[in-house]
Formats: C-alpha cells, structure tokens, sequence
C-alpha cells in the first residue's frame, strides 16, 4: 500500500459524515486489522458518496488538501514495517 496514488480514508470512530477535499478515493472503513475491502470511490459530478461496505458518507469539500479531513484523523496512515 506504500506510496498509493489515490487517498484512502478510514473512519475508525464512526462519524455518520467525513469532508474530504477529492472526489476520487479509496474507503478502508476502519484501520487494519478491522478494515474491509479497500473500496474505489468516485463522486463524478456529485458532491457526496456513500461507502456500500460501511455506509460513511463523504462529502466534498474543495477548500480541503488531498489529505485533510473534517474531522480529523480519517486519513489512512501506513504503518511502517
């Protein structure tokens, strides 16, 4: 998973909504070990999307940088080995 192109976003704590500042994503829904698939995300021309596995809902938000979330700390973070 190192050095992934697409952002991958998690939601170990569970909020019903994450803004997040792309419209391409990868949803992890909690962080390894408890995640599930890691599903690819596409909003096209819409400004939400709902994640079929967890049911997270995203939210676009443009003034957010490709790794910043509202709340914070939903960005996946790789552990090294």
């Amino acid at each position: 998973m190192a050095g992934h192109k697409i952002p991958h976003f998690q939601n170990d704590a569970g909020h019903s909504a994450i803004e997040i500042g792309v419209k391409e994503f990868m949803c992890v829904g909690a962080n390894p070990p408890f995640d599930h698939p890691h599903e690819y995300l596409d909003m096209g021309a819409d400004s939400e999307k709902v994640c079929p596995y967890c049911s997270t809902l995203y939210r676009y938000n443009p003034s957010l940088g490709e790794a910043e979330t509202v709340p914070d700390g939903c960005t996946l973070r790789v552990r090294a080995a």
